[in-house]
């Protein structure tokens, strides 16, 4: 490996040399001091040593190059709704893509422990019903002073302990799905119920069902997974290289969608996998758009004020963290530094002291920076 290594180095040595060679060969003069990025370059001299232009084009309304994007349901707008009690699936009203309102029946179970939660409510009552009573005839014998005042307050703290298991097994109840009104009828029919219907919490989508009919659930098994779908989020992977262009409220446009979002996170890891950073885009949702799906985001520059041009990716000329084009001038080029916006494969945008006037050198860029370097020692 170092071999190999040390081979690249000497074929990348010689092939400076042979640019710095060339360019004396054909009359090239050195640069004067104080301008070290300026090239005296004839055009048959450029010619020979393979240099091409082009003229940037401006950048769609000052737009990123498109990145890649995919379509997914915020987090707090997905929910799981779970069985309130163990029990068997009975009945299973609705399926993977309903759309469904706010207490619109998810599920319906048969449950044992349903029934058991019913008749400790009314036990309870029952029980509250006997302690009530019990308190008021004390109350009357400690007033004629027929019992001592402990037995009073033993009365007292007995109805309070009913009072309170009352409002934890209607507490339960409501936990279990039951509405107030169903609870209020229990109360006055006794006609306790083996069947539970589990409601939806708000309007929502279904994203997924968990069960079947005829399964049997353990309490808090999950049933339907729900969610809102307006807005989504639009996850996008920005080359790292990139992502100093981008803040968050940043516009953001999906293609073949109409209505834009915003940036609301510039995420601070890289994915090490693809040397990509994730930026998070909230999109309202029309209906147009579905959780899954993939398409390609351009995101707005927020310094709009600057002029953005997109030229081809071989014209740009990187130095460290610094990155720079080749414009010519009239007697060679120069290099003009630039600031980065987007880039892919093929192009980049970047904004800087150029027009759609200029030409920007996009082929012989190793010969001119070759000739850069080994004049400028």
């Amino acid at each position: 490996m170092q071999l190999q290594h040390g081979l690249r180095l000497l074929i990348r040595g010689r092939k400076l040399a042979a640019c710095v060679l060339s360019a004396l060969a054909l009359g090239f003069s050195p640069p004067v001091l104080g301008a070290q990025d300026e090239l005296k370059l004839s055009e048959p001299q450029a010619r020979n040593l393979g240099v091409r232009v082009a003229h940037p084009v401006a950048s769609r309304t000052d737009l990123t190059l498109p990145y890649p994007v995919q379509i997914v349901i915020p987090t707090p707008q997905l929910w799981v709704v779970s069985a309130p009690v163990a029990g068997m699936v009975a009945g299973l009203p609705v399926g993977r893509g309903d759309r469904i309102s706010a207490g619109q029946p998810l599920v319906v179970l048969e449950s044992p422990s349903f029934v058991s939660q019913q008749r400790d409510y009314l036990h309870a009552i029952a029980q509250e019903l006997l302690a009530s009573q019990q308190l008021k005839r004390n109350i009357d014998l400690f007033e004629g002073k027929a019992i001592p005042q402990r037995v009073l307050e033993a009365s007292q703290a007995e109805a309070r302990q009913a009072t309170l298991v009352v409002a934890e097994r209607r507490q339960m109840l409501r936990l279990s799905g039951m509405s107030d009104e169903a609870i209020s009828r229990l109360v006055q029919e006794a006609a306790i119920s083996a069947t539970l219907t589990v409601n939806a919490p708000q309007t929502a989508s279904v994203v997924d069902v968990a069960v079947s009919p005829g399964q049997r659930l353990e309490q808090s098994a999950p049933l339907v997974k729900l969610a809102r779908l307006s807005p989504l989020w639009a996850e996008i992977a920005v080359p790292a290289a990139s992502i100093r262009a981008i803040r968050t409220g940043a516009k953001v446009e999906i293609e073949g969608y109409a209505t834009p979002g915003k940036v609301v996170l510039v995420s601070e890891t890289t994915d090490p996998a693809t040397q990509t950073i994730l930026v998070r885009a909230e999109i309202p949702n029309d209906g147009e758009l579905h959780p899954g799906q993939t398409a390609a985001a351009r995101i707005g520059f927020l310094s709009a004020g600057d002029s953005a041009w997109e030229i081809p990716y071989a014209g740009l000329v990187r130095r460290g963290e610094q990155t720079s084009v080749f414009v010519a001038f009239d007697g060679g080029f120069r290099l003009v530094p630039v600031t980065l916006l987007a880039e892919d494969q093929d192009h980049v945008v970047v904004s800087g002291p150029i027009t759609d006037r200029d030409e920007i050198a996009i082929g012989g860029i190793s010969a001119l920076r070759g000739i850069l370097s080994g004049l400028g020692q």
